[in-house]
């Protein structure tokens, strides 16, 4: 009979997403089962969701299910699977960071990316060096809100866009709720995910704690990995809540290194490294507090701090010269010690407010933001000759850096409903970033002091119109905005020179599409899009006067990156029987980019040579996911087939290099299944299989950390679970 009510529910809540535009994602709708969130066809987010504005905007909606993506092993490609155009770096199999591009855009840890959580910003230092460091656990999420292209008017002005990971809330039915998942599998990879909540009063919570480890694929890269969140929210009356959050992650991982391509053609899982060693560590404390005035004026504000470190040591040379005894100091090499220290606070504070314009609602969204980072960079410290993971010094930093950034930002925005169908959302932002850098790096002939205040608007703009009942048209311009990074002037690695004239970038993003979907059968979501992107900052490949290579850091040139992106969903069952207790879905995300630098050239070797016509480094122009679902009210499983066509590592498009730090990186298929089944209520056991054929493949070179050279993609592995929610 629950099982009965749990389809019924779902029926009705297809037919509600059908008759009307939804303008919020209602909380209990997700939580009521995981069949709920199988059945929703909507793929995009809707015009409104608390204090933000969508309408016009191309967006996506993932919810998180373990039948459909590896969730304990944190395998980013099989969580995107169904948004066209992600291209994934896969550093290792541990899952330990999030490194996705979009339309030409850097993957390496999301650089470009607004990565948040719950709202606000996890990225390590938004300004000077925007990786995103913070790992967090998939099972963990609820749900991913993806707004692509330019997030500048509301959330920053990041060229890739903003990626919004709802974390999990405890039952509101309950006074106490517990859910645990233990996995293991090859390469002796453990997972443990463990998570309280429920609701007492006016207060409700939700925590977990993951920890995940293994010796990894490769030799030498072993993981130890932990996560934390804790979130205690009080509901002081029928209209406003504030809750207190706090996040960790923390995690040391071996770094098996890069490899040249004479090593990776003899065997893509062997390491010359094995005194490589990464930890970041990432806590965020935040406070966000709700208020709605009525039900058309909302009010939210939160607060975070970023406090954590950045750490490394390694034996930094190219990937043909082995970490070998060293003859004549009878030990092995010193290796390089680096470290970050991050220290950074950000509020923002957004209204939203619906008003009758006419005979029609009119909705305005507006905000402000401060924030204020400093990052504390020590560089090309002289380590140990130790093989463990040490970051004692034997001689002092050769960089010394203290970098801080402020940044003032007002953006606002407004839904004009022109008729019951169409809708323009004009919108503006106005930054203000100040920078200073001091310090010291070697071998400079004075000492480092860099200051610079930025101002300036953005714009944009986004139509929509409601076709019928169940699709509609869209369409977005807004610009975008990147300052060069100090983290990109001051590189840790030997390979690298750099430009001391670069510049900032600017740029703009153009989405046009037509999405929705035809009763049961069908749901799509197809745009092409148009990103132009001046200045863009690169590497290329030199020749000094001895002919040898050398990598240069600079402004490239202007790029433009153009094409289609692509998402269909077939129901190959209940479009014939819509009451069936079961479903086959197939689905398939194709991208085209057309990713091509309009502009710029390069001295090599005394011959300045044209990058005009040359792809954007990192930017394949074909990725397509194709993917086979079967559900039912206790299971569900997938088979998911993804291909990247080939790109270059370079904007040279160097087709090959000795140290394998550039040259093409080639196109590769790969095959992943997933099986949840569910039993007795409150029990689940999950399988999963990666790279179910064993394919040989990569997908990054890299000239600096973890490299330099090919990092090779996992081969075949497994992890199987049990878990229990009750």
């Amino acid at each position: 009979m629950r099982h009965l009510y749990i389809v019924l529910i779902a029926a009705i809540t297809i037919t509600a997403t059908q008759q009307i535009q939804a303008q919020t994602i209602r909380k209990d709708t997700v939580k009521l089962d995981s069949v709920i969130i199988k059945e929703s066809r909507s793929k995009h987010l809707p015009d409104v969701i608390g204090t933000n504005i969508f309408a016009g905007k191309k967006t996506n909606i993932i919810y998180t299910d373990p039948g459909k993506a590896n969730l304990a092993g944190n395998t980013a490609r099989t969580l995107f699977s169904q948004v066209p155009g992600i291209n994934v770096w896969e550093m290792d199999g541990a899952g330990l960071q999030i490194n996705i591009g979009t339309r030409g855009t850097d993957m390496h840890r999301s650089i470009e990316t607004n990565m948040r959580q719950n709202g606000y910003a996890t990225n390590s230092d938004a300004f000077g060096y925007p990786e995103n460091h913070y790992n967090i656990p998939f099972q963990a999420i609820e749900q991913v809100q993806i707004l692509r292209g330019s997030s500048a008017l509301q959330f920053g002005p990041q060229f890739g866009g903003m990626y919004n990971f709802k974390i999990k809330e405890g039952d509101s039915t309950k006074a106490f709720g517990f859910e645990t998942e233990q996995s293991a599998g090859s390469n002796r990879f453990f997972n443990s995910y463990n998570a309280i909540g429920g609701k007492v009063g006016k207060v409700s919570y939700y925590a977990y704690f993951s920890a995940r480890s293994g010796d990894g694929w490769r030799p030498d890269a072993a993981f130890n990995s932990h996560a934390y969140y804790a979130n205690i929210k009080y509901q002081f009356n029928t209209k406003g809540s504030i809750a207190f959050q706090f996040s960790r992650s923390d995690y040391v991982q071996q770094i098996a290194g890069g490899l040249t391509d004479a090593q990776y053609a003899v065997s893509s899982r062997q390491s010359n490294r094995f005194r490589n060693f990464f930890n970041p560590v990432i806590n965020i404390p935040a406070i966000v507090f709700n208020y709605d005035f009525s039900n058309d004026t909302k009010l939210e504000i939160n607060t975070n701090m970023i406090i954590g470190q950045r750490n490394s040591v390694q034996f930094i040379a190219p990937s043909n010269i082995n970490d070998t005894l060293n003859t004549a100091l009878k030990t092995f090499n010193p290796r390089q010690v680096d470290r970050d220290y991050y220290h950074s606070i950000a509020t923002e504070a957004r209204l939203l407010h619906s008003y009758k314009l006419g005979e029609l609602k009119s909705t305005l969204s507006a905000g402000v933001r401060f924030s204020n980072g400093v990052t504390k960079r020590k560089q090309k410290g002289l380590g140990t000759t130790a093989t463990d993971f040490d970051l004692t010094l034997t001689k002092d930093y050769g960089i010394d850096l203290r970098a801080q950034t402020i940044n003032y930002a007002a953006f606002v925005e407004n839904i004009f409903r022109i008729t019951p169908k169409f809708s323009v959302t004009p919108g503006a932002r106005y930054e203000v970033i100040k920078t200073d850098l001091t310090g010291v790096i070697v071998n400079r002939t004075v000492p480092v002091n860099y200051q610079a205040t930025r101002k300036f608007p953005l714009f944009g703009t986004g139509l929509q119109y409601q076709v019928n009942n169940s699709s509609q048209l869209y369409g977005n311009i807004s610009q975008a905005y990147r300052p060069y990074l100090y983290a990109a002037v001051t590189p840790a690695d030997q390979l690298t020179i750099v430009d001391p004239n670069i510049k900032d970038t600017r740029g703009c993003d153009i989405d046009l599409g037509y999405r929705g979907h035809i009763n049961t059968f069908l749901t799509f979501d197809v745009n092409a899009f148009y990103v132009y992107y001046g200045n863009r900052p690169g590497t290329l490949t030199i020749k000094d006067g001895a002919n040898a290579n050398h990598l240069y850091l600079t402004n490239i040139g202007n790029a433009v990156a153009k094409g289609i992106e692509a998402y269909t969903e077939l129901s190959l069952i209940r479009a014939f029987n819509p009451t069936s207790g079961s479903d086959l879905r197939l689905f398939n995300t194709l991208a085209y980019t057309h990713g091509r630098y309009t502009s710029g050239a390069i001295n090599n070797a005394g011959v300045n040579a044209s990058l005009v016509g040359h792809k954007i480094e990192g930017t394949p122009d074909w990725t397509n996911r194709t993917g086979l679902t079967y559900l039912n009210n206790h299971v569900t499983t997938s088979l998911l087939v993804s291909f990247v066509s080939k790109n270059f590592s370079d904007a040279n498009n160097t087709v090959a290099n000795v140290t394998g730090a550039t040259g093409v990186v080639p196109d590769y298929h790969v095959v992943d299944f997933a099986c949840n089944y569910r039993f007795l209520k409150v029990y689940h056991v999950n399988f999963n299989l990666n790279n179910v054929l064993n394919a040989k493949y990569f997908t990054r070179r890299i000239n600096m950390y973890p490299g330099p050279g090919i990092l090779p993609a996992d081969g075949i592995a497994f992890n199987i679970g049990l878990g229990m929610k009750i």
